[in-house]
């Protein structure tokens, strides 16, 4: 079964897309900010990680660069996952090199074609 990780400090937000997620078949993992993302990227090595930008300890932006630093998991897809799309917060998510980006409100189809390209489709 692939799992996705999904940062996200917003509860409908997160409700939203574990929903979405588990009703095609993947496994979720649940963190509410950056540091508890990044640990869990290390315990788990998840096939992909939704990443929120605005987080209450450490931004995403930093939680992705902490993911990237470590050899264990710097191979592990991480998408751009947030409602910030301001022309200064794209450009700052871009040159991070995140592997994505999605936008909040989520629009279905692009979400679940997103995470299917960079996660694979759920074994079940």
């Amino acid at each position: 079964m692939k799992t996705v990780l999904i940062v996200e400090d917003n509860e409908k937000n997160m409700k939203l897309a574990r929903d979405i997620l588990r009703a095609k078949g993947y496994a979720v993992l649940e963190a509410v900010n950056g540091l508890d993302g990044v640990r869990l990227v290390i315990a788990h090595c998840p096939d992909l990680v939704l990443m929120d930008i605005q987080l209450p300890d450490i931004n995403g932006i930093e939680a992705f660069t902490r993911i990237r630093a470590d050899a264990s998991t710097a191979k592990v897809p991480v998408v751009a996952f947030t409602a910030s799309v301001t022309p200064g917060d794209r450009s700052r998510i871009g040159h991070a090199g995140f592997d994505g980006f999605l936008s909040k409100p989520i629009d279905l189809k692009e979400f679940l074609a997103t995470v299917r390209r960079l996660a694979g489709e759920p074994s079940t």
